[in-house]
């Protein structure tokens, strides 16, 4: 537990903002229910995502930003081209 807690840590060096995309878009991967998941899947939430920020008008890139971010903080893993799996 205290391993998954330390995981986290680095959101405190973030933006309030940049910690509100990481989070609002891993919330969005696990939504679908599955540990496996596509980036079409996850680009299926740019309109939800794109109501929440308003002002960014590159939501998709954006996703695939925060995909990448997860996967380098290890709390996805990058399975083949476009394809990711939760850890």
């Amino acid at each position: 537990m205290l391993g998954e807690w330390q995981k986290t840590l680095f959101l405190r060096s973030k933006s309030l903002e940049a910690r509100g995309w990481l989070l609002d878009v891993l919330k969005c991967v696990e939504s679908l229910g599955k540990r496996e998941f596509t980036l079409e899947e996850a680009y299926a939430f740019d309109r939800h995502l794109g109501d929440l920020y308003p002002g960014n008008q590159n939501i998709r890139p954006k996703i695939r930003q925060q995909l990448q971010y997860l996967r380098d903080r290890g709390f996805i893993e990058f399975v083949s081209r476009g394809s990711y799996r939760l850890k």
